[in-house]
């Protein structure tokens, strides 16, 4: 999927988020951040990830780390989707894909036996320094914050 790897440095952006507010990766040094690619807003998964990951924004914050995802939506979609879930963790809007291709999360999908080109709902762990310390592709939503947010306090207590 991607040609990013644990230990690769992880590429800079700037994108709006759901308030229209540019946000650039580098803001984030010193501070983990946990960038998760997902491929539509109000969709069952997408609903339910962001979910999951607002459910342990304060664990993921008293550790040090910011949660950010990521897709082709609009602002004014993000905007909408984080309303109507009370969501708490930050969209950031990607409609031209560099991101998302960047991180290698753009690729083939099957659905119902047809093929097209999509987003890899993928998950990047990077820590303050800027380096990519874990990669989850293609990623099953169910129990998949929870995973990440152990991952961190491993990585942290080693």
């Amino acid at each position: 999927m991607s040609e990013l790897t644990e230990g690769s440095e992880a590429p800079d952006f700037c994108l709006p988020d759901q308030d229209g507010q540019e946000v650039c990766l580098s803001e984030y040094r010193g501070k983990w951040v946990i960038l998760y690619f997902y491929p539509k807003d109000n969709t069952r998964g997408c609903t339910q990830e962001a979910k999951d990951f607002t459910t342990l924004i304060e664990e993921f914050e008293r550790l040090g780390a910011v949660i950010l995802g990521v897709s082709p939506d609009s602002v004014r979609s993000h905007k909408r989707f984080q309303e109507k879930h009370g969501l708490r963790v930050r969209l950031l809007s990607d409609p031209e894909k560099e991101v998302i291709r960047k991180y290698g999360a753009w690729g083939k999908k099957k659905m119902a036996g047809r093929e097209y080109f999509g987003v890899i709902r993928s998950t990047f762990l990077i820590d303050p320094e800027g380096t990519v310390r874990k990669v989850w592709p293609k990623v099953k939503v169910k129990g998949h914050a929870e995973e990440v947010l152990n991952t961190l306090k491993s990585l942290i207590s080693s």
